[in-house]
């Protein structure tokens, strides 16, 4: 871990709030890519967190980073699809440094620093407290070009951080949801106000390419003529397992081959893919 000043190589881009912290405790590496925040209810429903984790994927598929606050319910979700799309995400902690909370998410952290980052205003020993979560709000919306949000109640601190994007001219994305359901008041009424609704995870990227800019793109041809397990690409291709399993998961999203059981084989009629 290490702590860096503001105006220091190191620190964190966040241009766009008026109040970024004067340092920055970090651990891992931030990734220098666009990034988008994924953000909701603890108590989120199943639909939600399926929701949020099918988005982290399809975010981290078109090589964005999925950048989120690692608490319970659609944070953590979102953190697990970026690493299920073989990308990288950033959690932006409510305590010090030095401690993962909450403690259950103590292996999602630690993956999460394999290609991605911790980071808080907070150093080491500093205990989490209720008023800490809504203030590391902001260095969600600093750090991220969009923002999503996918289950949010009537007082969710996702909303907060919807707020603080639109006060910094960052678009906001939100899920609509049953008119009913209590997960979804708040994300309802930040579509009354303003927010693009999110109809599709499958158009999802097309969305965000117009606000962050376009995905990644390899002009290369498919590496296989026939099925090849993971490892058996990374050789072809000479990279490590992690990155030929981001590929195949951006591979996979854009329909040019299909994975089964470990398995990786072509579509039909697939020859370059993007990257």
């Amino acid at each position: 871990m290490r702590r860096v000043a503001r105006g220091v190589d190191g620190y964190p881009v966040m241009e766009r709030i008026s109040d970024p912290p004067s340092a920055m405790w970090i651990r891992g590496h931030v990734p220098s890519a666009p990034a988008v925040a994924v953000v909701g209810s603890r108590r989120c429903t199943r639909y939600g967190s399926d929701l949020a984790r099918r988005c982290g994927h399809a975010i981290a598929a078109a090589g964005w980073v999925v950048v989120s606050g690692l608490a319970r319910g659609i944070d953590t979700a979102a953190h697990l699809g970026a690493l299920d799309g073989g990308g990288s995400t950033v959690a932006v902690l409510g305590n010090g440094i030095d401690a993962w909370y909450p403690a259950s998410n103590r292996a999602l952290g630690e993956r999460i620093l394999e290609s991605g980052a911790a980071v808080s205003e907070y150093g080491p020993g500093t205990p989490p407290a209720p008023w800490r979560f809504p203030a590391r709000n902001r260095i969600i919306v600093g750090l991220s070009q969009a923002v999503i949000v996918v289950e949010a109640a009537a007082r969710s601190g996702a909303l907060i951080t919807a707020r603080l994007a639109m006060e910094a001219g960052i678009d906001v994305f939100a899920v609509p949801g049953d008119l009913d359901r209590v997960t979804s008041e708040g994300t309802n009424r930040l579509i009354a106000d303003g927010a693009q609704p999110i109809v599709s995870v499958a158009e999802l990227t097309e969305m965000l390419e117009r606000v962050v800019g376009p995905a990644r793109q390899e002009t290369s041809d498919l590496p296989m003529t026939g099925p090849m397990f993971v490892h058996e690409i990374a050789a072809a291709l000479g990279v490590t397992i992690g990155e030929a399993a981001r590929r195949v998961a951006r591979w996979e999203l854009a329909g040019v081959v299909t994975v089964d059981g470990g398995m990786v084989e072509p579509a039909a009629g697939s020859r370059r893919h993007p990257r």
